[in-house]
């Protein structure tokens, strides 16, 4: 009898509570896997044979450890290692996605049934090939394979997968500073032990590694993009290669956000003009001196011209002035400059969601070929939700990278569980028309659409110094999505929730299917309840002052127009709503001409993005029938009700889940919902004084007067710089 995979629900050793998980291992922890009663039990099944295939055959430090994963996951899998067997490949016979000469080709694999019993092997046992045209690829391939025995009832054997990532560069951001101190982080401090390194390696940098290529990730961006100057002195380089050492042998090459005034504050220059001879050369310098001791260095990520960050405009220079010179001192190295377009001027008063595109359109195609233009998801600052930045859709001459923020500044931090997958695949299969019907941002960004080569996404880190890496255990879910996504930007959110319940929660004799499917429809739906209770409508940055954490739409007193809350609703008597058409501050008209008619139009305009383009009367009628003012108070309201119901289906896990991770999600979920409540009250409260309405039926009355919620200040709010 051939041995087909175990059932994937079925008993392992102890229930669940009677073991401690606290999740460091992720979604790569293995657990046991029984056999179901038509199968032989794993003392029955023969012992699985592997061969990993590769151009040379020959075993590298990155083989190794594709080789010690297939051992270590299969002993607990299985209860035994598999023979492993390493083999040359002809990369002519790989499938021709796997032939090309381009970072997606060689990370790609191919897993198969090898169908012709080696010489060697004289059992019966079910042997599959992973082959790859670099050991890159192998490594990604393993982790695949083992992904797949544990989603997956079909037999080993009958395994077969070919997989090419959708996006050459796949980075994390951390926005972690030198001290320690990680901006926008709510999982503890850096992982990064700055003062440790060159010399001493923490365990967790390799387990970092290790994860990261587990999702098929291969860049991380060390330091954040408010960056400090010193780390490209030699003393942090020197740090910086001691990590770059480790992290190489996961494929991961480590990247640095370049401060871009470095050649004054460690360099002696007076300035930092990049059209400056003395500048230009101290920037190549400083890149050679890198890569002597980084040789598969990634780049730099630049901040510049933003919010108070250094950058060309200080010299009267353009961006493109400014990213080309640090691109020809990176050319020779192949290293490539990740420029960022999230800009904004104290001095311009125009439309802040505008600034971005009247910044850059003007410079498309001005940028040298190693230059990509990192854009933020959408034109204002990672709200909960906003309609894609019309930068995806109008330069075409100019390779565009996504920026996603993992970490959920706007989404309840780490106290709230915000799956973030769906709104990332919103943003993804957004249409810009910019080629007719098809031209998505995801076709805009893995450069196909325009025909760009180099391609890259980037993720703001939600990973810290807590044991669990993220925080708020379900947060994990959010790193998981993001690299699956970068891999492979066609999967759906059920998908990936559904892999990483699975993967994470499996474990106890009396878990099943339906607990799977529970945590699967909590996630699926939790982004949208956070949109409910806080931004619904097209609401958006009406949050409290600076950490961002909580409901403050009466903020009206910062220096800057722009940051308070007032200036993106603009509510009064007549209304609420920002008026982004031609009658208003005219945005709609960066986007082409089908969203135009499509979101220009009240009547027609998606309900999620009414307020972001619309200043509408409070008794304006809705297709749904109700007033402005009736819904707004039943989306909030719906938001509360929607976070008691996650509470009540997560209590319905004791017993199912680990008691570790159950109690922890349990408190989380009971602060969400006070969280959820205070949103409400706090909002529905503030505009009612515009809007002179009752509440309508089946919104609960707020028990405390608008006073009393302007009054609450949270006590700490950790990533507040």
């Amino acid at each position: 009898m051939r041995c087909f995979l175990p059932i994937l629900f079925a008993a392992v050793l102890m229930s669940p509570s009677h073991y401690a998980e606290d999740g460091y291992a992720l979604w790569l922890r293995y657990p046991r896997l029984a056999p179901d009663s038509t199968s032989p039990g794993a003392d029955e099944c023969p012992r699985f044979t592997i061969i990993l295939a590769t151009p040379t055959g020959q075993e590298t430090p990155t083989l190794a450890l594709a080789q010690a994963e297939l051992e270590t996951a299969l002993r607990h899998l299985y209860g035994q290692p598999p023979l492993v067997r390493l083999e040359a490949v002809d990369t002519d016979s790989l499938p021709y996605a796997l032939r090309a000469n381009d970072t997606k080709a060689r990370e790609g694999f191919l897993i198969a049934p090898f169908t012709t019993s080696p010489q060697n092997n004289t059992s019966s046992s079910p042997v599959l090939r992973i082959a790859a045209a670099s050991d890159t690829g192998i490594l990604y391939g393993v982790f695949a394979l083992l992904r797949q025995l544990q989603l997956s009832d079909q037999p080993f054997s009958n395994i077969a997968i070919t997989s090419v990532p959708s996006i050459a560069h796949r980075l994390l951001n951390h926005w972690d500073n030198l001290d320690g101190f990680v901006e926008r982080g709510y999982a503890g401090n850096s992982l990064w032990r700055w003062e440790e390194l060159p010399d001493e390696l923490d365990p967790r940098y390799r387990d970092y590694a290790r994860a990261m290529a587990s999702l098929g990730l291969n860049g991380t961006v060390l330091n954040n993009v408010n960056a400090d100057a010193r780390i490209l002195t030699t003393e942090y380089l020197l740090k910086v290669a001691a990590l770059a050492d480790l992290f190489r042998a996961y494929g991961l090459r480590v990247y640095l956000s370049a401060r871009f005034s470095a050649p004054i504050e460690i360099g002696e220059l007076h300035t930092g003009d990049p059209l400056a001879t003395e500048v230009a050369a101290w920037w190549r310098a400083k890149a050679a001196e890198i890569y002597a001791l980084i040789p598969d260095f990634g780049g730099f990520l630049v901040k510049a011209n933003s919010e108070g960050q250094p950058g060309p405009h200080d010299y009267g220079r353009s961006h493109a002035e400014g990213a080309n010179m640090l691109a020809e001192a990176l050319a020779p190295h192949g290293g490539i400059v990740i420029w960022r377009a999230f800009v904004y001027s104290p001095d311009n008063k125009t439309d802040r969601v505008k600034q971005a595109y009247n910044e850059f359109l003007p410079l498309d195609g001005n940028f040298a070929p190693n230059v990509v233009l990192q854009i933020k998801n959408g034109p204002l600052d990672f709200m909960p939700r906003e309609p894609f930045s019309p930068l995806f859709g109008a330069m075409r001459q100019t390779p565009l990278a996504a920026e996603l923020q993992i970490t959920q500044e706007y989404l309840g931090q780490q106290h709230q569980v915000a799956f973030l997958a769906p709104m990332w695949k919103e943003f993804l299969t957004s249409e810009t028309y910019t080629q007719g019907p098809g031209s998505t941002v995801a076709k805009v960004i893995d450069g196909t659409l325009n025909g760009h080569p180099l391609s890259l996404i980037s993720g703001v880190a939600n990973t810290g110094s807590d044991r669990n890496w993220t925080g708020h255990p379900l947060a994990q879910a959010n790193w998981y999505a993001y690299g699956r996504l970068a891999w492979d930007h066609t999967l759906t959110s059920g998908k990936i929730a559904h892999e990483w319940a699975q993967l994470t929660f499996r474990n106890a004799r009396s878990f099943d299917p339906e607990t799977v499917e529970t945590i699967e429809k909590l996630l699926l739906g939790s982004r949208e309840t956070v949109v409910n209770y806080s931004m619904p409508l097209g609401l958006h940055h009406i949050m409290a002052t600076a950490h961002h954490y909580g409901p403050g739409p009466w903020v009206d007193n910062l220096h800057r127009d722009d940051w308070n809350p007032t200036y993106y609703h603009r509510a009064d008597e007549q209304g609420l709503g920002f008026d982004r058409t031609a009658t208003g501050s005219n945005a709609l008209s960066q986007y082409a001409p089908e969203l135009q008619t499509l979101w220009g139009n009240p009547d027609t305009c998606p309900p999620e993005f009414l307020l972001w383009f619309h200043h509408l009367p409070w008794d304006y009628r809705l297709s749904t029938g109700h007033t402005l003012w009736d819904k707004l108070c039943l989306s909030y309201q719906q938001g509360v009700e929607e976070a008691q119901a996650m509470l009540s289906t997560w209590e319905k896990l004791a017993g199912k889940v680990d008691t570790e991770r159950f109690t922890d999600v349990r408190q989380r979920l009971a602060r969400q919902v006070t969280d959820a409540i205070t949103w409400r009250d706090s909002c529905l409260l503030y505009f009612q004084t515009f809007s002179k309405r009752p509440f309508p039926a089946g919104v609960e009355p707020p028990p405390h007067s608008l006073s009393y919620y302007q009054s609450l200040r949270p006590e700490s709010t950790p990533g507040n710089p």
